[in-house]
C-alpha cells in the first residue's frame, strides 16, 4: 500500500429508498425505525404535500407544521421545537428541500426526534449530519449524528412540479458538494469516486429536468446525483465555497442555492490550480473540459441560473463586509484566502462576468 492509499472514511448510517411511487413505502420506514407518531415539516409552499403526506400516514402523523424557511432562522426552529414537543411526537418526517429537511435537523438536534427525510429538490443536505442555524445575521453550522436521517426517501414523481430555476439551482447546489470534497483535506478515495459520478449524474440529467417537467428517467438520475454528492458533504470538511455561501446567506439573507449556484465556479476558478487531481477528476465529470470552472459557469448560463449576486440583491458595498466575515473564522482551503484576492473574487461574482482562475498554485490550508 502507497502512502496515497492512506487515508480514513467514515460511511454514515443511512438508507436509502429510491425509485417512482417510492412515497407509498413511507409508513414501512417510519414503522422500521420504531416511530409512532411523527410531525411533518415543510415550507409554507409545500402545505398541500404535507398534508398529502400526512394522510398518507394516517394515525402514525402528529400534525403537519407547515413553516420551515430558508437558512433556519432560529425563531423558526424554536417554533417547530415547541409544536413537537407539544404534540408529543417521537420523530419527524422533513418534505421538501433543504428548508424543510434543515428544519428536521434543528428539531433533532434539540430533543433527539429521528428523522426520515423526503427530499423534492436536489440539494443532498438529507445525506449529511450537518446543521445550520441563522441568529442575529450571523448563521452557525455544525454536524453532530443526531441530526442525520435514518431514512431518506426519493420519489422522482415529487420533484415533477419542481419549477425549473429551483431544480436547477439545487442542482447546482448539489455539485458544490461534491467539487469541494474533491480537494478537502479529509478526503479519500471512496469520497472522490462518488463526487465525480454525483456531477457527472447532475450535470447529464439536469439539462433533462429543465427542459421536460415530466421526464422521470432524468429526475431519478439528478435524485441519484444529488445523494452521492450530498454524501460526499457529510464525509468531508467544508472550504472557501461553502463558508462564503454561509456568510452570504446569514449576513445578506440571499437564497440559499441560488447563491451557491452563482458563487461555486468563482471559488471553484480561484482554487483549482492549487488541486490539480481534484481539476482533472471535474474535468472527466463535465466531459473533458480543460476548465471545470469555466464549464460549470457554461452549464449554468445553460439552465437559466441567476449570473451574479447582484441579480440576488447584494449590494455591492456590502462585498467588504462580507469579506472580514468570510476571513474571520478559519475553515480548510488548497489556497491561502487572502483579502484581496477574496475581494476579486466576490467583485467577479457580483458582476456576474466569467470566472478567472488564478495561475499560482500553492498549496497552503490554513484558512
Amino acid at each position: 500500500m502507497t502512502q496515497a492509499h492512506i487515508f480514513s472514511h467514515q460511511s454514515l448510517p443511512m438508507r436509502v429508498v429510491m425509485g417512482p411511487g417510492s412515497l407509498a413505502r413511507l409508513g414501512e420506514e417510519i414503522d422500521r425505525a420504531s416511530m409512532v407518531r411523527v410531525l411533518v415539516l415543510c415550507s409554507p409552499e409545500q402545505r398541500e404535500l404535507g398534508e398529502r403526506v400526512a394522510d398518507l400516514l394516517g394515525e402514525r402523523a402528529a400534525g403537519v407544521h407547515p413553516h420551515a424557511r430558508m437558512h433556519v432562522p432560529l425563531e423558526s426552529a424554536e417554533a417547530a421545537r415547541d409544536r413537537a414537543k407539544q404534540l408529543g411526537a417521537d420523530g419527524c418526517v422533513a418534505v421538501g428541500g433543504g428548508s424543510a429537511i434543515g428544519l428536521g435537523k434543528a428539531v433533532a438536534l434539540e430533543y433527539g426526534l429521528r428523522i426520515v427525510a423526503v427530499p423534492t429538490t436536489y440539494a443532498g443536505s438529507e445525506m449529511t449530519s450537518v446543521w445550520g442555524l441563522t441568529e442575529n445575521g450571523r448563521k452557525r453550522t455544525g454536524r453532530d449524528p443526531r441530526v442525520l436521517p435514518v431514512s431518506v426517501v426519493y420519489d422522482p414523481e415529487l420533484t415533477v412540479g419542481l419549477p425549473a430555476a429551483v431544480s436547477a439551482t439545487s442542482g447546482m447546489n448539489a455539485v458544490a458538494h461534491a467539487v469541494e470534497s474533491l480537494y478537502a483535506p479529509d478526503t479519500s478515495p471512496i469520497v472522490r469516486l462518488m463526487a465525480e459520478e454525483g456531477v457527472r449524474a447532475l450535470a447529464s440529467a439536469l439539462p433533462g429536468v429543465v427542459s421536460d417537467g415530466l421526464d422521470l428517467r432524468a429526475r431519478g438520475r439528478a435524485q441519484y446525483g444529488a445523494w452521492l454528492c450530498g454524501a460526499c458533504l457529510g464525509a468531508t470538511s467544508m472550504g472557501l465555497h461553502h463558508k462564503l455561501c454561509h456568510v452570504l446567506g446569514g449576513a445578506l439573507d440571499l437564497p440559499h442555492a441560488p447563491t451557491h449556484s452563482v458563487v461555486l465556479p468563482y471559488a471553484l476558478a480561484y482554487n483549482q490550480s492549487a488541486a490539480p487531481e481534484a481539476a482533472t477528476a471535474l474535468s472527466r465529470a463535465l466531459g473533458g473540459t480543460t476548465d471545470p470552472a469555466a464549464a460549470l459557469w457554461e452549464l449554468g448560463r445553460a439552465l437559466g441560473t441567476p449570473r451574479s449576486l447582484e441579480e440576488l440583491g447584494m449590494p455591492e458595498e456590502a462585498i467588504h463586509e462580507i469579506v472580514g466575515l468570510t476571513l474571520a473564522d478559519t475553515y480548510p482551503n488548497p489556497r491561502t484566502v487572502t483579502a484581496e484576492d477574496l475581494t476579486t473574487l466576490l467583485r467577479r461574482a457580483w458582476t456576474g462576468e466569467p470566472p478567472a482562475t488564478l495561475p499560482t498554485a500553492e498549496k497552503e490550508s490554513p484558512r
